[in-house]
């Protein structure tokens, strides 16, 4: 049976939100078991490599967005329709549950799962997820078609900006800009604390990239 082209957007968004948090908090997760075998750069460079091959894989089904802050951002923007954002939202909190849920069988003595927690005061990393955040969308908003992020040149931009704002932030905020990639890992390991910080900050980032792209454009 055939599937409806909307609900072929929502699998896709299920699909890549599943592979960006198995990848990413999976990378964070063998680090701590293997004792730092792939090490920081290691990880930052999965985040960035799985974005943007997800991006080549499925921007030209769903638009790779993976992230309910990027849909949202995407809608303010009125490139992206109200209609579709719950059917995105839930695709990527499903994907992102399921993710954690088969680490945490994989690696049940692993306590965080790849959870986003602050090195420092929690004000440090709100700020620090705003401005990551604000970059990445402002990119994302210059790169993309319309709502779709595909395309040669998108690939690499967007996982080449995932690749460094995790390179340089990760040790301090966790570099999340994503709050389905903090929020399920969060939930299947209990580690709930400053979860607020790693909800709210990429969703004001985003949309604060949008203002600033239609000033840019004009």
């Amino acid at each position: 049976m055939l599937l409806r082209p909307l609900m072929k957007k929502y699998l896709a968004e299920v699909i890549g939100t599943f592979l960006l948090v198995f990848c990413g908090t999976g990378a964070i997760i063998v680090d701590q078991e293997t004792h730092g075998v792939i090490g920081h750069a290691g990880i930052a460079m999965t985040f960035g490599l799985v974005v943007m091959a997800l991006i080549y894989a499925l921007g030209n089904i769903s638009g790779a967005h993976l992230n309910p802050a990027v849909s949202l951002a995407f809608v303010l923007a009125g490139t992206f329709s109200m209609r579709e954002l719950p059917g995105y939202i839930g695709g990527q909190f499903a994907g992102a549950i399921l993710a954690s849920l088969v680490l945490h069988g994989l690696f049940p003595g692993n306590a965080g799962l790849g959870a986003t927690l602050p090195a420092g005061a929690w004000s440090q990393s709100f700020i620090l997820e705003i401005i990551l955040s604000f970059f990445l969308m402002l990119v994302i908003l210059n790169v993309a078609h319309g709502s779709k992020e595909q395309g040669l040149f998108a690939g690499l931009a967007i996982g080449s900006v995932i690749l460094l704002e995790a390179m340089f932030a990760g040790p301090i905020c966790g570099a999340s800009m994503n709050p389905v990639r903090s929020l399920a890992p969060a939930l299947v390991s209990g580690h709930l604390e400053n979860l607020w910080i790693y909800l709210a900050a990429p969703i004001l980032g985003t949309a604060a990239a949008v203002p600033i792209w239609r000033i840019l454009k004009q």
